[in-house]
C-alpha cells in the first residue's frame, strides 16, 4: 500500500503539472483508498511529499476532480497535525469559493473539508466569518433544504460558528431565523430537531435574532413540542421538553421579544406559558416561573400580572415545593415574586395575598440561591410598607436567621442581602419594637460593619438604620455600639474625602444622637471630632454644611 501511495503521490505531482485529468483522477482514487486504510500514516506521507500546495489548483470549480480533492482534504484534516499545513498550503480561499457551486457532492465535501480544517479553532472560524461564509451557508440551506446531507452539513457549520460572538451580527443580517423555523416545522425525528435546537440556542442569545425568531414563528413550534412531550416518558421526550421550554425562557430575555409576546397580557403565548405554572411537570413549572420573572421586567407588565391573579399561582407552586423541595423551582418562583413586588402599587396587594407568609416557609433553606431570592423578595415587599416592616421586624425567628446569614462569608450575595433587609426592617418601620428585636438578636454590630461597605447605597442604608436605633433605643444599643466601634467608623467616614455627601450627613446625625450616652460621648471627645466637623462647614453641599454647623454646636456645648 505504502509503495502504491508513494507512486501515486509522485504521479500526482507530475500529472497536476500537465493537468491530464484521467491520470490525476486515478492518483486521487489511490490517495482516498490509502486514507481509508490508515488515515494518519497516509496523511503524514501526503505532507512529507509536499502534495498539499498542489491541491488549490486542483480545486477548480469546473473540474471533475474537485469533489475528490475536497474529500481528500476533509479526510486529511481529521488529523490535528494536518490542520496547520492545510492552512499554510492556502486551501481555505479556494474551498470558500466552492461554496458557490451548484454541485451537491462538491458542496458536501467542501463543507466537510472546511469544517475539519477549522475544527476547534476560533481564529480560523473567525477567518471564515470574515470571508463571508455565513450568508453563503444560509442561502445554501434555503436552496437545498430537501437534501438531508447538505442540511446537516449547514447545521453543523452553524453550530460551530454560532459559538463566536462575531458571528451573531452576520447571522442577524440574514434570514437564518425563517430558514431554521421552516426546517424545524418539517422535522419529525428527534435527532434532527435536536440538531436545530443546538443552533437555535447560541443564536437566541442575541437580542436581534431573538426578535427575528419570534417573528418567524418559533414560539408556536416550541409550544407544540411542549404539548407533545409533556406526558412523555421516553428519554428523548424529556430532553425535548427541557430544550423547548429553556429556549422559550431565553427568547423572553430580550426586551422587544418579551414585550411582543406579552401583548398587553392578552397574548395567547403569555396565557399558555402561565398554564405551565400549575403543571405536574417540574421542568414546566420551572420554565413557567422563569417566564413570569422575565415578563415582570417593567412596571406595566408587573401591575397587569398582579391584577390578573398570578401571585396566587406562584404561591400555590411554592407551597408544593416546601416539602418536595425542588431548589430550581423555588428559586424561579421567588425570582418572579421579587420582580412583581417592585411597583409600589403591587406591594400591599401582594402582602394581603399572603406572600410574606409563604416566603417565610423557606427560612430553613440551606441553599444560598434560595436564601438570596427570599431576602430580595421580602426587602422589595416591605419597601415603604410600615406595617409589614413592623410585623416582620418583630419576628424573632426571621431576625435571628438574618443575623446568621450576615456572617455567611462564603456567600457575599446572601450576606449583603441579609444586611440590607435588616436595615430595611428598621428604616421602613421606624419602630422601637423592631429596634429592640434587632438589638436582642445581636444585629447591631452587622449594621456597623455594613456602614463600611464599598457600596455607597449600602453604607447609607446602614447609617439611616443606625441613626434610628440611636434615636429610638440608645440605652439598649449602647453596649453594642461601643463593642462594634461605631464612633471610630463614623470618624473614618467623616475624614474620608471620598465619602458621599449623604454618608457624611447621616454620620453627623448619628454623632449628635449618641452624645446622650456617657461611654459613647467619651469616645467622641477622645477622637477630636470637632476638627473633622468644622472642616465640613464649608462643604459644597448645603445640607452637609448646615448639619456640620449643628453638629459643631452640639460638640462645643457638650465638650
Amino acid at each position: 500500500m505504502a509503495d502504491n501511495l508513494s507512486d501515486a503521490l509522485k504521479k500526482l505531482k507530475l500529472a497536476s503539472a500537465d493537468s491530464t485529468t484521467d491520470s490525476v483522477e486515478s492518483c486521487l482514487d489511490c490517495l482516498l483508498k490509502a486514507l481509508a486504510h490508515n488515515n494518519a500514516d497516509a496523511s503524514e506521507k501526503i505532507q512529507e511529499m509536499g502534495v498539499l500546495p498542489l491541491l488549490p489548483t486542483l480545486l477548480a470549480p469546473q473540474s471533475s476532480c474537485t469533489p475528490k480533492v475536497a474529500n481528500i482534504i476533509a479526510e486529511v484534516a481529521k488529523n490535528e497535525f494536518m490542520r496547520s499545513p492545510c492552512v499554510e498550503a492556502g486551501l481555505i480561499p479556494p474551498l470558500v469559493q466552492l461554496l458557490h457551486s451548484k454541485d451537491h457532492e462538491v458542496l458536501l465535501q467542501t463543507g466537510r473539508a472546511l469544517g475539519n480544517i477549522c475544527y476547534d479553532s476560533h481564529s480560523l472560524q473567525a477567518q471564515l466569518i470574515n470571508m463571508g461564509v455565513i450568508p453563503t451557508l444560509v442561502k445554501l440551506l434555503g436552496l437545498h433544504s430537501d437534501n438531508t446531507a447538505l442540511t446537516e452539513m449547514c447545521l453543523i457549520a452553524f453550530g460551530n460558528l454560532a459559538e463566536l460572538e462575531s458571528s451573531k451580527e452576520q447571522f442577524a443580517s440574514t434570514n437564518i431565523a425563517e430558514e431554521l423555523v421552516r426546517l424545524f416545522q418539517r422535522q419529525a425525528e428527534h435527532e434532527k430537531k435536536e440538531m436545530i435546537f443546538e443552533v437555535l440556542a447560541p443564536l437566541a442569545e442575541n437580542d436581534v435574532i431573538k426578535l427575528q425568531l419570534v417573528e418567524a414563528g418559533l414560539v408556536e413550534c416550541l409550544l407544540d413540542v411542549v404539548v407533545h412531550t409533556v406526558d412523555g416518558v421516553r428519554e428523548e421526550d424529556v430532553a425535548q421538553l427541557k430544550t423547548a421550554s429553556d429556549l422559550m425562557v431565553l427568547l423572553l430575555l430580550g426586551d422587544e421579544s418579551m414585550q411582543k409576546l406579552f401583548e398587553g397580557g392578552k397574548g395567547s403565548v403569555f396565557q399558555r406559558v402561565l398554564s405551565w405554572v400549575p403543571s405536574h411537570n417540574h421542568q414546566l413549572q420551572l420554565a413557567g416561573a422563569l417566564a413570569i420573572a422575565n415578563f415582570a421586567r417593567n412596571d406595566g407588565n408587573c401591575i397587569h400580572m398582579v391584577e390578573s391573579g398570578i401571585v396566587q399561582k406562584l404561591l400555590e407552586l411554592l407551597d408544593r415545593h416546601v416539602d418536595e423541595g425542588n431548589v430550581t423551582v423555588q428559586h424561579a418562583a421567588l425570582s418572579a415574586l421579587r420582580n412583581l413586588a417592585i411597583p409600589v402599587v403591587n406591594k400591599a396587594k401582594m402582602l394581603s395575598a399572603g406572600v410574606s407568609d409563604t416566603v417565610l416557609k423557606f427560612l430553613p433553606s440551606e441553599m444560598p440561591p434560595v436564601q438570596f431570592k427570599l431576602l430580595g423578595t421580602l426587602r422589595m415587599l416591605i419597601d415603604t410598607q410600615a406595617d409589614a416592616a413592623d410585623q416582620l421586624g418583630t419576628n424573632g425567628k426571621l431576625v435571628e436567621r438574618l443575623v446568621e446569614w450576615c456572617e455567611a462569608k462564603d456567600h457575599a450575595g446572601v450576606m449583603g442581602e441579609s444586611n440590607r433587609l435588616l436595615s430595611a426592617l428598621i428604616r421602613h418601620s421606624k419602630s422601637k419594637d423592631v429596634v429592640k428585636t434587632v438589638i436582642q438578636g445581636a444585629g447591631v454590630k452587622h449594621l456597623v460593619v455594613m456602614a463600611t461597605s464599598e457600596h455607597m447605597i449600602m453604607q447609607n442604608e446602614a447609617l439611616v438604620a443606625l441613626g434610628l436605633i440611636a434615636g429610638l433605643d440608645l440605652v439598649g444599643a449602647e453596649k453594642d455600639f461601643v463593642g462594634a466601634g461605631l464612633v471610630q467608623v463614623l470618624h473614618k467616614l467623616l475624614s474620608d474625602e471620598m465619602s458621599a455627601p449623604e454618608v457624611k450627613y447621616n454620620s453627623m446625625v448619628i454623632i449628635c444622637a449618641v452624645m446622650g450616652s456617657e461611654p459613647l460621648h467619651k469616645e467622641v471627645q477622645g477622637l477630636a471630632f470637632i476638627d473633622v466637623v468644622s472642616k465640613l462647614r464649608s462643604h459644597e453641599n448645603k445640607t452637609v454644611s448646615h448639619q456640620a454647623s449643628l453638629t459643631e454646636q452640639r460638640l462645643t456645648a457638650q465638650s
